[in-house]
């Protein structure tokens, strides 16, 4: 089976690291209940506690799309130029081993 990995990095606006990482926090529990999720994990880097990174496996693009239209997404989405410096960084892989 090709799962789908998706790689989701995010920078902190000064001062906002704790809301911002407690708001990814609040993602990790409903996503994993999600259909089609295979897994969901939050880091954090040990050299700039600012920059998180959300690490997902998933089942397939529909999977994605369903998980992007959640209400648990949907809640964060209007604070993301409150929490960060920029739209996060998303990007797409295919497993291919």
């Amino acid at each position: 089976m090709k799962t789908l990995n998706v790689v989701a990095a995010f920078q902190a606006r000064p001062g906002k690291e704790t809301a911002l990482r407690e708001a990814l926090i609040a993602l990790l529990a409903p996503t994993r209940q999600e259909p089609g999720c295979i897994n969901y994990h939050l880091h954090q880097s040990p050299q700039d506690p600012a920059k998180l990174l959300m690490f997902e496996t998933w089942r397939d693009q529909a999977a994605i799309d369903a998980h992007m239209k959640s209400s648990h997404v949907q809640k964060l989405a209007p604070r993301v130029d409150e929490l960060c410096v920029a739209f996060p960084e998303i990007t797409v892989w295919e497993r291919i081993d």
